[in-house]
C-alpha cells in the first residue's frame, strides 16, 4: 500500500494491520503523532486495519470448522477465494485429501495445499515431495487424529519448512484410549478439577471459544456427517461460588447421550482437548495457576 498525505504535512499507510506514519523529511516515526490521532486518513486506515484484522479471525475460524469437522470443501470455493491474502495465509500448507466420486476420502492421496486455480484445480505438495494437482471436485481438510503416521507428517512439514496459519498437523489430539470402557457414558480423567470461583472456569471455557449451557462447556462437532457435541460439566452454581469439574459426556442430536464405544476419534480428541484446556485452570498447590493436562 502506498503513502497518502494528510493535511498536517505527515504520509501514512497500512502495513499489516499497523498505521504507519513519516514526517515531511521522509523520515518513517516510531508511532503515529498524537496531533494526527483524529485525521481523517488515520481514522480511515485504523477502520481498515480493525476490519483486515477480523477477516483474517473469520478467515482463521472457518478454516478451524472444516479442519474439525472434516467437512468437504468445493475446490471451485477455494479457487474463489485464494487470491485473497487472509484466506491464503489460511490455508496455505494445509494438509488436503480427495474426495473420491463415491464420497470416500482419499488420505493416501493427500498432500500439502499451495495453490488453487479455477482452471488447474488445487496444487499441492504430495507426501513423496512431489508437486501435483488435484481435479477432485471437493475435498476435505483432515483433522490430525485422521492422519496415519502423524509424527512423521510433522517431521516432514518441517523438512519443507511448513507454517501453518491455521491449527492443523500441531493441534493437539487425543486418540481413544483402548482401556476405555465403552458402555460407559463419561469419561472421567478431568473430573474433580477446583476452581475458586465458577466464573473462573467459564471464562477459561470462553477464552478457548467454548460456550457454556446449562453447567457445561459445550463443543459441537460433526462425525461423519452426524451432529454430536461433547460437554463437559463445570457446574451451574453462583459466578462466585466454589465449583469442581466432572465428567466429559457426549451427545448425539437430541441429547441422547452415548456410550464410549459410539464416540468416533474426532469427537473424542476434541471433547477431551476441551476438558484439558479448561482443567489446566484449575487451583493447584492452593493457587490458581496452570495445572498439568
Amino acid at each position: 500500500m502506498g503513502w497518502i498525505e494528510t493535511s498536517s504535512g505527515y504520509a501514512v499507510t497500512l502495513d499489516g494491520v499497523q498505521v504507519r506514519c513519516r514526517n515531511a523529511a521522509g523520515r518513517t516515526l516510531k508511532q503515529v503523532p498524537a496531533k494526527l490521532r483524529d485525521d481523517v486518513e488515520v481514522v480511515r486506515l485504523r477502520q481498515l486495519a480493525e476490519w483486515l484484522e477480523r477477516h483474517e479471525q473469520e478467515c482463521r475460524s472457518q478454516v478451524d470448522t472444516w479442519i474439525v469437522r472434516s467437512l468437504p470443501v468445493p475446490t471451485d470455493l477455494l479457487a474463489r477465494v485464494w487470491p485473497d491474502a487472509a484466506w491464503q495465509e489460511a490455508l496455505r500448507d494445509l494438509v488436503v485429501a480427495p474426495v473420491d466420486a463415491d464420497g470416500t476420502v482419499a488420505l493416501e492421496r493427500a498432500g500439502f495445499l499451495r495453490d488453487a486455480d479455477p482452471e488447474q484445480g488445487l496444487g499441492v505438495v504430495d507426501l513423496d515431495g512431489d508437486s501435483v494437482r488435484l481435479a477432485a471436485r471437493t475435498v476435505v481438510i483432515p483433522h490430525p487424529v485422521l492422519l496415519e503416521d502423524l509424527e512423521e507428517l510433522r517431521e516432514f512439514a518441517a523438512e519443507l519448512g511448513v507454517e501453518q496459519g491455521a491449527g492443523q498437523l500441531f493441534r493437539e489430539v487425543w486418540p481413544r484410549p483402548d482401556e476405555r470402557d465403552g458402555a460407559a457414558f463419561e469419561w472421567s480423567a478431568y473430573a474433580g478439577g477446583k476452581f475458586e470461583e465458577l466464573r473462573h472456569a467459564t471464562a477459561r471455557a470462553g477464552s478457548y471459544g467454548y460456550r457454556v449451557r446449562g453447567g457445561y462447556a459445550v463443543c459441537p462437532l460433526i462425525e461423519n456427517g452426524v451432529a454430536v457435541e461433547a460437554a463437559y460439566w463445570i457446574g451451574a452454581d453462583y459466578p462466585e461460588s466454589e465449583t469442581r469439574t466432572g465428567g466429559l459426556e457426549w451427545r448425539a442430536a437430541g441429547g441422547r447421550r452415548l456410550p464410549l464405544r459410539e464416540v468416533g476419534p474426532v469427537a473424542w480428541s476434541e471433547g477431551v482437548r476441551m476438558a484439558a484446556l479448561v482443567y489446566a485452570g484449575r487451583v493447584v498447590n492452593g493457587e490458581d495457576e496452570e495445572g498439568e493436562l
